[in-house]
């Protein structure tokens, strides 16, 4: 069993491998609006595990949540977003930046 792309994967690479990943899994019918609403709950569940890490209290008996498993998740939904809407994640990350490269910044 695979955990991924080769280990020096690009961006493109990752997404099109998550792309395989939902369709064997057979989430590929899911709409966007479904996925958006899980990239959402992924990000306040990585707003939940920061709690303790930078101060904020939290109960006593909770889990400390992995932040790096938050982070992935919501780096998969994010993709799963993107290519739902044939968006190359490291395209628009790269014309972004050269957009902000040419801002001036106070």
């Amino acid at each position: 069993m695979t955990t991924g792309p080769r280990t020096d994967a690009t961006l493109t690479e990752w997404q099109a491998y998550i792309e395989q990943k939902i369709i064997e899994r057979g989430f590929a019918d899911e709409s966007l609006q479904d996925k958006f609403i899980l990239l959402v709950e992924e990000v306040g569940e990585l707003a939940k595990a920061l709690r303790p890490v930078t101060g904020v209290k939290s109960a006593t008996d909770s889990d400390r949540l992995e932040l790096k498993h938050e982070i992935a998740d919501i780096f998969w939904l994010l993709s799963v977003v993107a290519n739902k809407l044939d968006i190359d994640i490291d395209e628009a990350l790269r014309s972004k930046e050269e957009k902000n490269n040419k801002r001036s910044w106070k």
